[in-house]
C-alpha cells in the first residue's frame, strides 16, 4: 500500500542549518523508491497554526518509507533539520 511522509514545518530557526539538512538530505535519495509530491510550494493554511512549508513525498510501502528515514544517509542529515526548523513529520498510508 503507499506510504506518504508527509513534513509540516512550522518555522524556521536557523537557515544554515537548513542549508545542510537540504544537502545532506537530498544525497539521502540514494536507490529509495521514492516520488517528491509537493516540495514547498504554495501553502494556505485553512485550519489551525499557519504552517511556513510542506512536502509530500509517496513510497511504495510503509516499509520503504521507513526504510529510508531510517537509513544512514538520512539520519546524518536530520539533526540539521532538527537544529533548523521546527516540523512534524508524519506518515500516512493511502489507498
Amino acid at each position: 500500500m503507499t506510504a506518504y511522509v508527509i513534513f509540516i514545518r512550522d518555522s524556521i530557526k536557523d537557515a544554515e542549518e537548513m542549508a545542510t539538512y537540504g544537502q545532506k538530505a537530498a544525497g539521502a535519495r540514494g536507490d529509495h523508491a521514492m516520488t517528491p509530491l509537493a516540495f514547498y510550494g504554495a501553502v494556505e493554511t485553512l485550519e489551525g497554526p499557519k504552517v511556513d512549508g510542506a512536502v509530500v513525498i509517496s513510497f511504495p510501502t510503509t516499509a520503504e518509507a521507513k526504510a529510508w528515514y531510517n537509513s544512514p544517509a538520512y539520519q546524518e542529515a536530520l539533526p540539521h533539520r532538527l537544529k533548523g526548523a521546527e516540523y512534524r513529520v508524519l506518515i500516512v498510508e493511502g489507498l
